[in-house]
């Protein structure tokens, strides 16, 4: 901000080049005003019981440019997978391919609704039904659950059979989860959630679970163990058979964190690893939409042992046409299920986008998304070791996600200010302070999507904001200076928001 307008701050308009300053929808548009003209309704008698509203509904009107104007410039100031590489580490932020969506809108799948009879949704049964046989091969395991929305609600998808399993065997007084340091953030929250105490397992210098120390925890006590593979540090736990072979030794189970999965997927199957539940995002390793809350799928594969407790209602196919499994069908052959989840079954729109990604890519084409993910990750690796510590650079190759941290930055330079920096290099920010086990994390995954090129650029953008950083450059303290909005206190950003606008007090002569 130049000093002129530093001095006459009422006049600045926040405009930067071709980025105008926005306004909120209710400043540009009257409450007392309508952007259209309609002709007087005709008299009715009502239908609504006594409910009809009585007050303005308080919305502004608008003419449609202006409506259609706020709403493009506002996506403007929003970055998108659209416009560049999205770097969130942990989140597997992909390209979502055209063909995809061009799928889930066929109106056979667009339109379909919930209570439509079994016979006219058969095409719509075969869609799950394909996508579960193939979920069940890339990963080895016994059986699918399709209905969980998303990863935190697959996770207590497999935490409730692991209960349940239990339960079946009289073993009520197994209460502890463990949970390893290296983890998904969700893990510790969902295995409270379900009624089980949680207990930490440290991770080893190189990023990885401490297998004598969770040998050393397993007990009566003990349910089984919540982990991460590939691991949030970015990196393939290779004791994972051990791992897994001691917790059923010690009667628990194994439930895993599938949200890395792209990873892995086509070269690693986890039921070979011992596993017995494990969700998969269909939103990140099969590249539906991503990020906003939604929408998302988390559906569960199940190792023979927890299958008998899988959640109702799921697809199956009797005699040449699918049928969906519920309560009043489950009959003995499902006698043992732990219930229902959700009120439907599944999201239609992920799952014909996810089969549409697995068909269109083959086996080949799914190792080789694994493959190119890893590859890209080591790059950004080895690219940034020598400007941003690397606490596992000496940990062999990463996965999916190259891990940094703060260590190094001169006194007074933190990872927010690295973050902020690369805003006005034109990216959005990779994952910060996340996992917990790295101080000051800079969490970086670039997917499969991303060319050497678009790779070099983002990688020049870290070097530079890095090296800035270590010259002392004061600018980076309040970056950033070129976004539509400078840097915010975060702190009472999240917990005093401003969630409700008031249009403002009239002033008034005084008398």
């Amino acid at each position: 901000m130049t000093p002129e307008r530093r001095s006459n701050e009422a006049t600045f308009t926040g405009n930067r080049a071709l980025m105008l300053e926005e306004a909120l929808i209710f400043e540009i548009g009257s409450l007392d005003t309508t952007g259209v003209d309609f002709a007087e309704a005709p008299k009715a008698a009502s239908r609504l019981g006594g409910l009809e509203r009585h007050k303005d509904i308080g919305l502004p009107g608008l003419s449609e440019p202006e409506a259609v104007r706020h709403y493009t410039r506002l996506s403007r100031q929003n970055y998108a997978i659209d416009l560049g590489l999205f770097p969130l580490g942990s989140c597997t932020m992909k390209h979502n391919p055209r063909l995809n969506e061009r799928m889930a809108r066929l109106p056979g799948f667009a339109d379909v609704h919930p209570l439509q009879p079994v016979d006219t949704v058969q095409g719509a049964f075969e869609v799950i039904h394909q996508l579960a046989h193939w979920l069940v091969t890339l990963t080895g395991m016994h059986s699918v659950a399709m209905s969980p929305k998303a990863g935190a609600h697959g996770e207590l998808c497999g935490v409730l059979a692991i209960r349940a399993a239990l339960d079946a065997k009289g073993q009520q007084s197994r209460k502890v989860l463990l949970v390893p340091e290296s983890a998904h953030g969700t893990n510790p929250a969902t295995a409270a959630f379900a009624g089980f105490s949680v207990e930490d397992i440290p991770a080893t210098e190189a990023g990885r679970v401490d297998l004598e120390a969770l040998k050393a925890r397993l007990g009566p006590d003990v349910a089984g163990v919540m982990i991460t593979n590939p691991n949030t540090c970015g990196l393939f736990e290779p004791d994972m058979k051990a791992i897994s072979d001691a917790v059923h030794a010690a009667g628990g189970y194994v439930y895993c964190d599938g949200a890395n999965f792209n990873a892995i997927v086509g070269r690693v199957r986890p039921g070979d690893l011992g596993i017995d539940a494990m969700h998969i995002n269909l939103h990140k390793t099969f590249s539906t939409p991503h990020g906003g809350g939604g929408p998302g799928s988390g559906p569960v594969v199940l190792s023979a042992a927890l299958a008998p407790y899988a959640p109702l209602p799921f697809v199956e196919e009797q005699d040449g046409k699918f049928i969906l499994i519920e309560e009043e069908t489950a009959g003995e052959h499902h006698a043992d299920s732990f219930g229902r989840m959700v009120s439907f079954h599944g999201q239609m729109g992920m799952f014909t986008r996810a089969l549409t990604y697995i068909l269109s890519h083959g086996a080949d084409g799914l190792r080789q998304v694994a493959e190119d993910s890893v590859l890209n990750a080591n790059y950004v690796l080895r690219s940034l070791e020598d400007v941003l510590d690397a606490p596992f650079a000496n940990s062999g190759p990463c996965m999916h996600e190259a891990i940094f941290s703060d260590k190094g930055l001169p006194e007074g330079f933190s990872t927010l200010d690295i973050a902020k920096g690369l805003i006005d290099e034109g990216f959005h920010p990779m994952t910060v302070y996340f996992p917990l086990v790295v101080h000051g994390a800079m969490l970086v995954e670039p997917t499969e999507t991303e060319s050497k090129a678009a790779l070099d650029q983002f990688i020049g953008a870290c070097r530079s904001v890095a090296e800035r950083a270590k010259a002392g450059d004061a600018a980076l303290k309040s970056a950033p200076h070129f976004a539509p909005r400078r840097r915010l206190d975060e702190t009472q950003a999240a917990r005093k928001p401003v969630l409700v606008w008031k249009e403002p007090a009239q002033a008034e002569a005084a008398e």
